[in-house]
């Protein structure tokens, strides 16, 4: 065993700290420290420091009955540091002492050493104490690796969590995003009995946007316009997701038709001002968006895809009508 061990021994007998100090010096124990009573010993270990500074030690040794502060009270007030909860704190006491024992072990002490104390096995009991200590901070060594890698395994599933829900190639919600949310908006909105929007848009003629321009421009393309939408947005409860495609859903919380629109004509603006070229459109240079919108207070009895359907011939009927427009539908 290492001897680089450090021990303290706390005792108000000089005579005790030599014969235990001796002791230790001859098995090649150097980091031996004394404390002459419970004062000095919580002084030593900064007890009652509000800083960092104390002293880190492997084993106590300490004496029941002192003046001051007694070994007992000592003990209680080492124990009540978390950075002391493992560390071997032994009695060393007179064999008149024995009454004081359990109050001692009440108070969290490990063992008791009756002196004058017997060298062979004083040694073997401190060696024995210190192993103990060794495979404790071996534990706590393990149980804060353990800890830290649970931590970061879980950190690692909230993120795969949480990309999981994102389109990788937008940067917003996926389709399990708004299938989720969307259901979830669609049920508080009934227990509330409050307003829920629903925008469907699709980008206009971007399979021909596609094929003149390339799939990588298409990509880009796609990235501005999510980004566009969801910029449009101005409160964090509203969201816009991937729908499939080309298209976009944006679901608008507590909002009726005249708000939906408000945001949809945002939309449709902030598409039109990105100055996209398309070359190939039939209806301008540049790329636009149609958008289908509805809007309903959902009942106990309402079907969530209602509203789906809903906005989603609202959407058929803005691209019939010519694209570049928005269309809303009364449920």
């Amino acid at each position: 065993m290492s001897r680089n061990k450090s021990i303290l021994i706390v005792d108000d007998s000089d005579d005790i700290h030599g014969l235990l100090g001796s002791i230790l010096e001859k098995e090649g124990f150097e980091s031996i420290h004394h404390a002459r009573s419970g004062e000095e010993a919580i002084s030593l270990l900064g007890i009652n420091d509000s800083g960092n500074r104390y002293l880190d030690v492997d084993i106590i040794l300490m004496d029941i009955v002192m003046p001051g502060i007694d070994g007992i009270e000592t003990l209680r007030a080492i124990k009540a540091r978390d950075r002391f909860r493992d560390v071997p704190v032994v009695m060393v006491t007179k064999l008149a002492e024995v009454e004081y024992l359990k109050k001692a072990f009440d108070a969290g002490a490990l063992d008791y050493i009756v002196k004058p104390a017997n060298e062979v096995e004083f040694v073997t009991r401190v060696r024995a104490f210190l192993r103990l200590k060794a495979e404790m901070d071996l534990r706590r060594a393990r149980e804060a690796e353990l800890l830290e890698t649970t931590m970061k395994l879980r950190k690692a599933n909230a993120t795969l969590e949480r990309l999981s829900y994102i389109d990788g190639l937008t940067g917003v919600g996926n389709r399990r995003y708004f299938d989720e949310l969307y259901l979830k908006e669609w049920k508080r909105a009934r227990r509330e009995k409050s307003p829920v929007a629903l925008l469907l848009l699709d980008i206009d003629f971007f399979k021909a946007y596609n094929d003149f321009y390339g799939h990588q421009a298409g990509d880009a393309c796609l990235g501005r316009i999510a980004q566009a939408v969801a910029g449009s947005l101005k409160r964090p409860v509203d969201f816009v997701a991937r729908y499939g495609g080309e298209e976009f859903a944006v679901v608008l919380p507590h909002t009726g038709m005249d708000g939906a629109m408000t945001v949809a004509g945002s939309i449709a603006r902030a598409v039109h001002d990105l100055g996209i070229n398309h070359g190939a459109s039939m209806v301008g240079d540049r790329v636009t968006v149609s958008i289908g919108v509805a809007a309903l207070v959902p009942e106990r009895d309402d079907d969530p895809d209602a509203l789906l359907h809903a906005v989603d011939a609202a959407l058929y009927r803005a691209k019939e009508e010519g694209r570049d427009r928005i269309v809303a539908v009364d449920i």
